[in-house]
């Protein structure tokens, strides 16, 4: 019997007599790596079938491994959100069902549904104080506190940092993107001659243990500010990408705080994981990072051009805009 087709599987698990519990429509929501589907008071994430340079979901297999790495992972920041994986089973007449009888032909993380309107996207949208932000600033603060230290070496974690430098200015300088690349050429410039002349800025921090697995995707849209606070969709696929310094997650949260227009939201979470840890990042390193995440983040913004259906180009070009701005400011 023949596998079960994308559109197959996507089509079935929009169905709410897939889940015998709920009651409502099905939302399904697409990312670039999966499928979403929202009951009332449950998420479902179903991984695609894609293999890009340091991630391969291309097998049932490697999806369910993916699949237990992200319900382990996020149940640092999330335990009561991260409930289980779920098989996609078919039996021996083809039918589907959701932890059924039969053959798994596939795997989902179940996961609690949280309150849209409580993530911090949203709460600084509509308004927020520091009172709101405090519980999820001290859960953070206190994961950093109790992580183990990565074992490195000063000139290993330079190198990767200068790597990442040099493959953001590589592909925001592509010809066909239109962007200023004279202006990204002076910043990534700017970047490695601090990485070069503060070496051993970046040498102590390793040394001082400071270097940890931490979440590796920091967003605002992944923050809840609940009760309990819970801090969602770590990069389960890249131990690499989760291995970084404080200073650079909580840099990289500060910046999309404030490319939303609250750029005070950053600096509690800063003051929180101070007042934890009693690690205090020196501001020209803090710089640094929030440097090259925005370095990153217009990278990741104006590849979406590279997709071969894209029919908005002009706002992930701008979006990679106000990231080169955001990049350069008090340059």
């Amino acid at each position: 019997m023949s596998a079960p087709t994308a559109r197959e599987v996507v089509d079935f698990l929009g169905h709410t007599a897939v889940y015998p519990d709920e009651s409502g429509a099905v939302e399904c929501v697409e990312t670039h790596m999966s499928w979403v589907f929202l009951t009332a008071r449950h998420a479902y994430k179903l991984k695609k079938a894609v293999r890009w340079d340091g991630l391969d979901f291309s097998t049932p297999e490697l999806r369910r491994r993916d699949c237990e790495a992200e319900l382990r992972l996020n149940r640092r920041l999330a335990r009561d959100v991260y409930l289980r994986v779920v098989p996609l089973t078919r039996d021996a007449r083809g039918g589907l069902a959701l932890d059924g009888v039969g053959e798994p032909v596939d795997w989902l993380v179940e996961m609690r549904r949280l309150p849209a309107a409580r993530m911090l996207d949203q709460m600084i949208a509509k308004g927020l104080d520091e009172a709101d932000v405090r519980p999820a600033a001290m859960l953070l603060a206190r994961f950093f506190a109790q992580a183990p230290a990565v074992e490195s070496s000063g000139a290993a974690y330079r190198s990767r940092l200068a790597d990442g430098t040099r493959s953001d200015e590589r592909a925001l300088c592509r010809p066909a993107f239109e962007l200023p690349a004279e202006r990204v050429r002076r910043l990534a410039a700017a970047q490695l001659s601090f990485l070069a002349e503060r070496a051993a800025l970046f040498d102590r921090r390793v040394r001082d243990g400071r270097i940890v697995e931490g979440h590796g995707d920091l967003r605002p849209e992944h923050v809840c500010l609940a009760d309990p606070p819970s801090i969602i969709d770590c990069l389960e696929f890249s131990r690499a990408l989760r291995t970084l310094d404080p200073a650079d997650e909580l840099a990289f949260l500060a910046l999309e705080c404030e490319r939303l227009g609250r750029p005070l939201v950053g600096r509690w979470f800063f003051e929180a994981y101070a007042e934890e840890t009693k690690d205090a990042p020196p501001p020209e390193l803090v710089a640094f990072h929030r440097r090259y995440r925005a370095l990153r983040r217009a990278k990741i913004a104006i590849r979406h051009l590279d997709a071969r259906d894209v029919t908005d180009a002009e706002k992930w070009r701008t979006r990679a805009l106000v990231y080169l701005d955001l990049a350069g400011a008090g340059d």
